[in-house]
């Protein structure tokens, strides 16, 4: 019996291990690679492309949440991502929760992509957790998921803590009037927030006024979106008030024009 001992990713010399991640395309070197064991993860620590992986795009690839799971564990112990972009995937509410919680630890991901997903308001609790431990985000994507008015009152209330987002995307998650006034007194609070995408959210005219009375006091918001909605002539009238103290950029929808 020969007492020749076999190869392993134990024993391979590290640059063999090297050329053996040459061939793994982003998302199998950042998910499979990690925590295989402690040899594997100081190799991967001082190899070149998972030092410099800074962007990592797996939008539209039916990502679903056990998938989602994985990934967020990654995220969890990596230092270079910046941008991570998982629009139009299948990922739920337990998906969204392994994303936040790997986000309350990583402190370099700041624009993560989740835009059309399965989202609900359970998942914008998790997420609005994330947002009041996370020091790194600084743009959010949830456009197109269904966080309804509860999950609105979740993100809202991170944003009068949270001092680092400055841009977030909400379109098309039915929020309506009660959303837009948690976001409302988010808004008299949050001094960081420079960008809010709010349309085609059922947004009507007592949307309007709370968000108009919210931005007699902000003056940090330059670009508030509330296109698609259901905002009259009333709507707009508060809202043309509330730009006689406020230099807010507003994006309507078309056949509401505001008389300054």
């Amino acid at each position: 019996m020969s007492d020749k001992i076999k190869p392993s990713l134990l024993t391979l010399p590290v640059e063999l291990v090297y050329r053996i991640l040459d061939n793994l395309d982003d998302i199998r070197l950042l998910c499979s690679m990690q925590n295989v064991c402690i040899r594997i993860n100081t190799i991967l620590d001082t190899y070149h492309r998972y030092q410099t992986l800074t962007k990592l795009d797996i939008s539209n690839d039916i990502i679903d949440d056990q998938l989602a799971k994985y990934i967020a564990n990654a995220i969890r112990r990596n230092k270079t991502l910046t941008i991570l972009s998982l629009g139009g995937n299948e990922i739920g509410d337990e998906g969204a929760e392994y994303i936040a919680n790997s986000l309350q630890e990583n402190n370099t991901l700041n624009s993560p992509d989740l835009h059309r997903n399965q989202i609900g308001e359970q998942g914008a609790q998790h997420l609005g957790n994330a947002l009041q431990q996370n020091k790194a985000l600084t743009i959010l994507f949830l456009l197109q998921n269904q966080i309804g008015p509860q999950g609105a009152k979740y993100l809202a209330n991170a944003l009068q803590q949270n001092e680092t987002l400055t841009t977030l995307y909400l379109y098309y998650n039915q929020i309506g009037d009660q959303g837009a006034k948690h976001f409302a007194n988010a808004l008299q609070q949050n001094k960081t927030l420079i960008t809010l995408d709010l349309g085609d959210n059922e947004i009507g005219d007592q949307g309007a006024q709370y968000i108009a009375s919210a931005l007699q006091q902000n003056k940090t918001l330059t670009t508030l979106d509330l296109g698609t909605n259901q905002i009259g002539d009333q709507g707009a009238q508060h809202l043309a008030k509330a730009l006689q103290e406020n230099n807010v950029t507003f994006y309507l929808p078309p056949s509401i024009p505001i008389i300054y």
